[in-house]
């Protein structure tokens, strides 16, 4: 569908004719972050609202469901995770549903730099080596180390195997108006994310929104990551009490529909956190679908951060096929 660019995108573009000039320095990355519109808070969340209100229904709902499924970044970051526990998420996002073979696979397993091999080599095992395995680096959650530190975390993720690395932004400098340092940050991860081959993994931009305290705030991380370079940028660490909310997601989403109507360039947008049944996923697609259109309706652009999604996704998923609500006993735990 096509895409209609505000005012202040076509203004954005004048103003992005050279990217050397907005990020020259902090001054000139400030003044260009600063000059963005305020956002208004009403009107984006009773956008939101409004498009949380859409129905999908039958053929279009399997279809939805499907989609949805192959977006998942299916994940496990908690302290006590074993290397059984990483091949057994593996073989699950492999085959989701193992009494339905037509059950699509998840985008990417996500785990622990030190997990990486042992996920990489459990999906090449589990003949399922096109599933991306995504590593949280940079010292995730907090971003609380020296960057000697997080480029040296990043680096490993990526000499074990790693196809994509989610990093966290240094909250503290961005709250404290330090951009240029949180850009350097940005850019130096992404150069830390190549490979020797001349490839390179993709890089996503975790921005922990609910620390962020206000919707300006997050238009302007958005654009920054952007110009540093990220491929993706996300929500949230899931980490904290507030994660993706539909009218963050949706301030990010109209973010990069801008951008790309000011450089060319295509980003992709990760909620996470919080994101638990389909009909919460569903809000999600509408939103992507109505703000980007179906270019970003793949999960080359869109992913959902997540662990419990994929189980009411593959009951929702079962009910349409059998006309029968299985319950939670017939999927597997993470």
């Amino acid at each position: 569908m096509p895409i209609t660019v505000p005012a202040y995108g076509k203004e954005a573009a004048g103003r992005l004719a050279s990217m050397a000039d907005v990020t020259a320095d902090d001054g000139a990355l400030r003044r260009f972050l600063h000059g963005l519109p305020g956002v208004d808070a009403v009107g984006l969340e009773a956008r939101a609202a409004t498009l949380g209100t859409r129905s999908i229904k039958t053929t279009a709902k399997a279809y939805a469901i499907d989609l949805s499924i192959s977006m998942i970044d299916l994940t496990t970051l908690e302290g006590a995770d074993t290397q059984g526990k990483v091949r057994a998420l593996c073989a699950k996002g492999s085959n989701p549903d193992p009494t339905d073979r037509t059950a699509p696979k998840v985008a990417a397993i996500c785990v622990y730099p030190d997990m990486v091999a042992t996920a990489k080599e459990a999906l090449r095992n589990g003949g399922a080596p096109e599933i991306h395995v995504a590593s949280v680096a940079t010292a995730f959650p907090a971003g609380r180390a020296a960057l000697p530190v997080k480029l040296a975390d990043t680096r490993d993720a990526v000499a074990a195997g790693a196809d994509e690395i989610d990093m966290v932004i240094d909250r503290g400098a961005f709250l404290s108006g330090r951009y240029m340092a949180v850009f350097e940050e940005i850019k130096a991860v992404k150069e830390a994310c190549a490979r020797p081959d001349g490839s390179a993994a993709h890089l996503k931009v975790i921005f922990e929104t609910g620390e962020l305290q206000t919707y300006d705030n997050v238009r302007r991380v958005s654009w920054l990551a952007m110009l540093a370079g990220a491929d993706f940028i996300k929500t949230s660490t899931g980490k904290v009490a507030v994660n993706a909310t539909p009218p963050v997601t949706l301030l990010m989403l109209e973010a990069v529909r801008d951008f790309h109507a000011a450089t060319g360039v295509q980003v992709g947008v990760k909620p996470a956190g919080g994101i638990r049944t389909t009909k919460d996923a569903l809000k999600y697609l509408v939103m992507v679908n109505e703000t980007l259109g179906e270019p970003w309706l793949t999960a080359d652009w869109f992913r959902f951060g997540a662990s419990s999604l994929l189980n009411d996704l593959l009951m929702q998923r079962q009910k349409l096929s059998t006309g029968r609500y299985s319950g939670p006993d017939y999927v597997t735990v993470d």
